[in-house]
Formats: structure tokens, sequence, C-alpha cells
């Protein structure tokens, strides 16, 4: 018997394939050496957080004295993330149908919706909370504007993605029978892209509770306030509590956010 030829590991590549990886290359290794820190730095900063009277000693043991504030700030950043993802995806919906080349009316209108989209998933949510900060002023109003516009973004981006997937065969049958672009939108894309919708809007729930913790820093409400005061005034110990809380916060959301998609998906 003819023993066949093992296949190639590597595709061979032109020469201007080489150079643009090589390029790549070189931007990765010069960004490391440019940004990261040095080993002596970071040797010294490490033995400075676990000194007898580093960082971590003055953060243990959690302070409980005002674990009821801290549990209500956290149940009103809570209701920012729940609130905000929630005007995200009722809104980020149009936007990606708007941006999906089946169902926008005209390519100008796809153009811009898309700008939109990534208008919105471009600029952090910090800068968002201080621009709404300027328009409604401090508090939980101007985090959960932020986190919609946030979530706008996020969500209309792969919820387009996942109308454009969509098997276009009840769509032309529809069209073929003379149904209208309403009729056919949630007749035959809708349903069809139900499965992705309510994943990536599980997904934007956790990330709005993980990003509105952040928020108050800026001072748009939410225990991200609490956490800068505590560290302000170098109540560590505090700080601890409010993160530790913060953690469970999240896991829990998480867990119920996979349970959600066990059972739907």
């Amino acid at each position: 018997m003819t023993a066949l030829p093992l296949p190639p590991r590597f595709r061979h590549r032109s020469l201007a394939e080489y150079a643009a990886l090589l390029m790549v290359a070189a931007l990765v290794l010069s960004s490391i050496l440019s940004t990261a820190p040095q080993f002596d730095a970071l040797g010294r900063g490490l033995s400075r957080l676990v000194a007898p009277s580093g960082l971590l000693a003055q953060m243990f043991p959690p302070d409980l004295a005002h674990i009821d504030r801290i549990a209500w700030k956290l149940f009103e950043t809570l209701q920012m993330a729940v609130a905000g993802a929630a005007l995200g995806l009722v809104f980020a919906l149009p936007c990606a149908i708007l941006a999906t080349d089946r169902l926008s009316p005209h390519p100008m209108v796809r153009h811009a919706a898309r700008a939109v989209i990534a208008l919105f998933r471009t600029i952090p949510d910090l800068v968002w909370a201080i621009f709404f900060i300027i328009v409604v002023g401090l508090g939980p109003a101007a985090g959960v504007l932020a986190i919609m516009v946030d979530k706008i973004g996020f969500a209309g981006r792969f919820f387009a993605e996942a109308m454009e997937e969509a098997d276009p065969g009840p769509q032309d049958a529809l069209r073929a029978v003379g149904a209208s672009r309403t009729g056919i939108i949630f007749s035959a894309v809708i349903p069809a892209c139900l499965p992705s919708f309510t994943a990536t809007s599980l997904f934007a729930l956790e990330k709005a509770v993980r990003g509105s913790a952040a928020l108050g820093l800026v001072g748009a409400g939410g225990i991200g306030v609490d956490l800068k005061v505590a560290f302000d005034l170098f109540n560590y110990d505090e700080a601890l509590t409010i993160i530790l809380m913060l953690l469970a916060l999240v896991l829990l959301v998480e867990q119920g956010s996979g349970w959600i998609r066990s059972k739907l998906l």
C-alpha cells in the first residue's frame, strides 16, 4: 500500500502576508515593552501589598457596620442595571432591524443605523455617564441612560448579525405571497432569531450589572459612589465589604442568567 502524504501543518502564505504578520508581532511586542509594568516595580508593589501594614492588612477583616446601607445601594445598582438594560434592548431591536440588509427600507437608512450602533458601542459607558450627568444631574437616572445607550450599541450589533444570518427561505416565501415588511419581521425573522436574542439579552443584563457599579465612580448612582468614598477616606475594610457584596451580586445574576438560558434555549 502506498502511504498517503501528510497534509501541510500550515498553509503557505505570500510574502505580503508574512510581512503583515511580522508587523503585527512587532506591534504586540513594542506595546508590551512600552506599557507593561517592569518586574522590579511589580515586585516592590506586591511586597508593599502583602506587608504587615500594607493594603491587604488594612482591608481585612471586612467592616460589616454599614452592611444595611451597602445592601440598599447594591439593590439600587441592580435596579439601574435592569432598567438600563431593558430600555436598551427595547431600542436596540428597531435599530438592528434598520441595520439589516434584507429588512432596512433604504441603504442610506441602513448605513445610518449601523453608524448609530457603532457610535453607541464605541464610546465607553463612563463617558456616556458623564454626558448624562451634565444633562440630568447626579444620580441613578444618569446611570440608567448611560447603560441604555451602551446596551443599544451592544445588543444592536448582535441582533443585526442574528437577523442577517437567519434563513431567508421563510422570508422569501412570505414576500412572494405579498406579506408586508412588518409581517415578515414578526412572522419569520424574530421567531427564527429568538434564541439568539434571548442569549444576547441575558448577556447584556450581566454586562449591565458589572458596569453599573463603575458608573457610580463618576456620580451616576449605585454602589460605585460608596466604593469611591471608602477608598478616598482610606476605609479599606469597608471597601472590601462593598467589593465582596458586589461580587456576590454579580455571581447571583450570572447564575440566574445561566439557569434562564438553560430553560429557554
